[in-house]
């Protein structure tokens, strides 16, 4: 059960990761804020739900 849960971590810290560095691609075109946002992962996933008009925030 530990193996599932630790295999399970890496994958959601991965996805959130290659979300973040997509996003900050499409806004900033820049390598060093993608590497910048992909080492922040879901922190920056979420921040950019909460700012942008129609994420979560509203």
């Amino acid at each position: 059960m530990s193996n599932a849960r630790n295999s399970a971590a890496q994958a959601g810290i991965g996805l959130g990761s290659a979300i973040a560095v997509a996003i900050s691609w499409s806004l900033h075109s820049s390598i060093v804020w993608a590497i910048v946002h992909g080492f922040l992962g879901w922190i920056y996933v979420v921040y950019y739900a909460f700012t942008r008009p129609g994420g979560i925030g509203g």
